[in-house]
C-alpha cells in the first residue's frame, strides 16, 4: 500500500516528534482521515525521507513520530531549468505542477511583452509562495525528496541577462528548423524557454537568440503554453534525464 508522504519545512531527526500544520493537517485528517497509528512518510526537501507514524490528531496540527531515515533520492541525473512564460491562474498551475513532476530543477516564471498577467512585487510574492506551495504538493504526489527552487518572477531582459554558465539554453520557436532531439548532449544542464499563451514576440524571440538560445520546434502544430511545457521536459528527460 502507498504511504501518505508529507512536507515538513524543518529540522528532522529520527526519534523526534514533529508537528505538522497548515494545508498538509488539514489533508491529513479531512481528506485522508489518517488517525493516530497510521502509518506515514516525512520529507524536508534537503533529501532522503523518513518512516514516521501519527501520534497525536487535532483540527489544526498533526503530531508525527519520526523512525528511520531513508536516503532515497528521486532527482533526474540531469539538471533542467524551465523558464516559463507566466500564463493566467490554473494554466501556470498546472505547469508549475507537471513540471515538478518531470524532474525540474529550477522554474523561473518570466514576465513576457505579452504575458496577460502583470505583477507588482507584492503580487510576485504572493504568486511564487502559491507556487511552491504546488511543486511541494507535487513532490509530496511523485516522490520527489527535494524541492525544485521555483524562482521570483522575472522580466525576461533581466532573465536573458543571466549568466548561462554551462547550461545549453533552448527556446521553443514554431519557425525553428531544429528538433530537440538535434541538439547534441550538452555537457551539464539545459534551460529552456517557453513563452505565454500569445508566445513570444519576434523581437524577444531575436534578443532570447543573441543570448545563446538555441530554437527548437516540438512539431507542426501550434500546442498551447502548458502542454509546450509538458512535451518539452518529456523530451529533454527522454533525450538527458532519466525517462
Amino acid at each position: 500500500m502507498r504511504l501518505t508522504r508529507v512536507y515538513v519545512d524543518a529540522t528532522l531527526e529520527p526519534g523526534t516528534l514533529v508537528g505538522v500544520s497548515g494545508t498538509a493537517a488539514g489533508h491529513i485528517t479531512r481528506v485522508l482521515r489518517l488517525r493516530t497509528g497510521a502509518a506515514v512518510t516525512v520529507f524536508n526537501g534537503r533529501g532522503g525521507e523518513y518512516s514516521a507514524t501519527i501520534e497525536r490528531v487535532r483540527r489544526s496540527e498533526v503530531t508525527v513520530a519520526l523512525g528511520e531515515h531513508r536516503a532515497i533520492e528521486r532527482e533526474s541525473p540531469f539538471p533542467l531549468t524551465l523558464a516559463q512564460g507566466i500564463s493566467r491562474g490554473e494554466r501556470m498551475d498546472l505547469v508549475v505542477q507537471k513540471a515538478t513532476e518531470l524532474g525540474v530543477s529550477r522554474l523561473v516564471p518570466v514576465i513576457t511583452e505579452r504575458s496577460i498577467v502583470r505583477l507588482d512585487e507584492e503580487q510576485s510574492d504572493r504568486k511564487s509562495s502559491h507556487w511552491r506551495a504546488i511543486a511541494i504538493a507535487a513532490c509530496e504526489q511523485c516522490g520527489r525528496n527535494r524541492l525544485p527552487e521555483v524562482a521570483l518572477p522575472a522580466r525576461l531582459r533581466e532573465f536573458l541577462r543571466q549568466p548561462p554558465g554551462e547550461s545549453v539554453r533552448l527556446l521553443l520557436s514554431l519557425s525553428a528548423t531544429r528538433r530537440i532531439e538535434d541538439v547534441p548532449r550538452p555537457a551539464s544542464s539545459v534551460t529552456v524557454l517557453i513563452g505565454p499563451e500569445g508566445g513570444l514576440s519576434d523581437e524577444e524571440q531575436a534578443d532570447a537568440q543573441a543570448a545563446g538560445f538555441t530554437a527548437v520546434n516540438l512539431g507542426p502544430r501550434v500546442l498551447r503554453t502548458e502542454t509546450a511545457a509538458i512535451a518539452a521536459l518529456t523530451l529533454l528527460q527522454r533525450e538527458f534525464g532519466d525517462l
